[in-house]
């Protein structure tokens, strides 16, 4: 590719993705700009990287792999200063029974309410209704048992919303296991 091409290329790309609300599949721009070799549209992604990051890094915005797909967003320096200027409210928190029934989903998904709530120890419908709206789950079907209760999985929203490029970037269960070993209180007696 020549340098015009690539400029044209990179520019194309970058006004998808600002343009886009949600993350862009990389099979998708590469098939709009006709690229075959994903290790040339690979060092595209990275050209523009490089331009945010390095040579022009008063820019606002990065590129990022999210939701399985591409996406442009605001540094995370500028965070504090655009909720400033658009006075977001934080109405997005979600409570703690909304995380443990969340991270319940995320790592058996999918999961009945009834096995979420065993799980839980309590009952847990308000959590999977607030988690619903929030469109962080969603129903994925039925389990073909008595009854045939919806089974619930996270969407792509819950990818984005955490960060995620997809569920393999969920820390292990050992590794959860090992950070909240780490995290518990010292002894109050000395050894």
């Amino acid at each position: 590719m020549d340098k015009e091409q690539i400029s044209r290329h990179v520019a194309l790309i970058e006004a998808i993705l600002f343009v886009s609300k949600e993350p862009v599949e990389p099979g998708r721009v590469m098939e709009f700009l006709a690229m075959t070799d994903i290790a040339e549209f690979e060092q595209l992604l990275a050209l523009m990287e490089r331009e945010y990051l390095l040579e022009r890094p008063e820019r606002g915005l990065l590129l990022k792999r999210s939701g399985g797909g591409l996406q442009l967003v605001t540094k995370p320096d500028l965070h504090d200063d655009l909720k400033r200027f658009f006075t977001v409210k934080q109405s997005t928190k979600l409570t703690l029974a909304s995380l443990e029934t969340l991270s319940i989903i995320a790592y058996r998904q999918p999961a009945t309410l009834a096995e979420i709530s065993d799980m839980r120890g309590v009952n847990s419908t308000g959590p999977v209704k607030s988690l619903l709206q929030k469109k962080l789950i969603k129903i994925t079907g039925r389990k073909k048992v008595p009854g045939l209760p919806a089974l619930y999985a996270t969407t792509p929203e819950f990818l984005i919303y955490f960060g995620l490029n997809d569920l393999s970037e969920l820390p292990s269960l050992e590794e959860l296991t090992e950070l909240f070993e780490e995290k518990e209180q010292p002894s109050l007696f000395k050894e």
